[in-house]
């Protein structure tokens, strides 16, 4: 089998990794920083996405030596490594999904005109639609829809691209000041657009449980094989995320044109800024495009929230089976459904808030997750030529120590 054929079919993991990051960090924050702060804003993305590599990788090196879960993984480094974990993704549970389906909401109400319908109303149209499609589709359906999903929205997103750098950068207004960076603000902001950039690093978890679920079907493949696959998923985030953040640099940056916090209207802002360079014609295209992947992003992240959950219970309760059962599964859908319609209902459209405080707590526990992570895959669960090599080991200080100082800066700035 050729080398192509082998990706191809091993397409999967990676992808749904790819979907569920190109959502908030992506769409909201990468287009906010190019908008607000201009093309200085391309450092820290890829700098979060070069220090965070190895968090994630040692998701897939884990699983696919192992043949276990991350977050089992936790368990035998000590039940304190799960009992955080646990911890960390109730939090998030309560952030996340609510962030992401009041951006895509927004979104829907945008493209269709619906004027006379609360967000929380169209929140839980799609809550409804993505547990039906997550309880009777199963993974399988996930990984064929997004195959199609991410290589539309990357071809649209290129193109966009492309005519936006033809146009050049938008005129700046008349005694435009730059907005500072290194103050509370811009510090806050930083910390939101790196903790979710590609995504949440408690997302490491998620890729090794969408893993474990596609070798159901499909004979395993080899570490470089699993290796592979994981980095085109990996490198179209990142790609991606430039991509938007020229977007929001070469249309916004110097208009002092600020994005709404209100999700209806900044996904109609979102929307003309790509049709303000491709033209009226394309107004539906875009917007379909735009939907989609928060479609896509809801979908996985809402699939993944709940494996996690089952994941945790079960192993914090192995004498007991029924969480590893496909009504557990359907059950749990429909929990997170219930759990992040009440926070949307209580939140309204300010999406901001929410999404502040899930990209914030990301960040603060962003370089712990990647110590306990390192701790897996240098344990004896893994024969030592499986681990990773002298350099990914010292991105992986590195990046657990610049994120681990940056916290500490932002503290410093806000107390005194």
């Amino acid at each position: 089998m050729s080398k192509l054929k082998i990706i191809l079919r091993n397409l999967g993991p990676g992808l749904l990794f790819a979907s569920m990051a190109i959502g908030t960090s992506h769409l909201v924050l990468s287009t906010k920083a190019g908008a607000q702060y201009g093309w200085v804003m391309v450092i820290p993305i890829i700098l979060a996405n070069i220090l965070k590599y190895p968090f994630f990788e040692f998701g897939v090196r884990y699983t696919s030596v192992t043949n276990k879960t991350l977050i089992e993984g936790y368990l035998h480094r000590g039940k304190g490594y799960l009992w955080f974990y646990a911890g960390i993704t109730l939090l998030t549970t309560f952030t996340i999904l609510a962030a992401l389906y009041t951006v895509t909401a927004g979104l829907f109400i945008n493209l269709f005109n619906i004027t006379n319908t609360s967000i929380s109303t169209v929140a839980l149209g799609l809550f409804l639609t993505i547990s039906t499609i997550l309880i009777f589709g199963k993974y399988k359906f996930l990984e064929i829809s997004l195959k199609f999903v991410v290589s539309i929205l990357f071809i649209a997103l290129l193109t966009t691209t492309v005519l936006v750098l033809i146009q050049g950068p938008v005129a700046h207004i008349q005694d435009f000041k730059p907005t500072p960076i290194f103050n509370e603000v811009g510090v806050l902001f930083l910390i939101g657009l790196m903790g979710w950039m590609p995504t949440t690093v408690e997302a490491s978890s998620w890729i090794s449980l969408w893993s474990i679920e596609k070798w159901k079907t499909q004979d395993k493949p080899s570490l470089k094989e699993s290796l592979q696959e994981f980095n085109i998923g990996y490198s179209i985030t990142a790609i991606l995320a430039v991509f938007f953040m020229i977007i929001g640099w070469f249309t916004l940056y110097g208009t002092n044109i600020q994005l709404s916090n209100n999700a209806v209207s900044f996904a109609d802002q979102v929307v003309l800024l790509f049709t303000e360079h491709i033209g009226s014609w394309a107004y539906i295209f875009i917007a379909i495009s735009a939907f989609a992947t928060m479609f896509s992003t809801c979908l996985t992240a809402h699939d993944a929230l709940t494996r996690v959950g089952l994941d945790i219970a079960s192993l914090l309760n192995p004498k007991t089976k029924i969480f590893s059962t496909k009504l557990a599964f359907g059950i749990g859908v429909l929990i997170l459904t219930i759990i992040n319609f009440i926070v949307i209902a209580t939140f309204s459209a300010n999406m901001g808030k929410l999404v502040a405080l899930a990209t914030f707590v990301s960040f603060i526990v962003a370089p712990i997750i990647g110590y306990m992570n390192l701790k897996n895959v240098t344990s004896n669960d893994l024969a030592q030529e499986f681990w990773p090599g002298k350099y990914l080991k010292m991105l992986t200080y590195f990046g657990i120590v610049f994120l681990s100082c940056f916290s500490l800066y932002y503290f410093y700035i806000v107390i005194f």
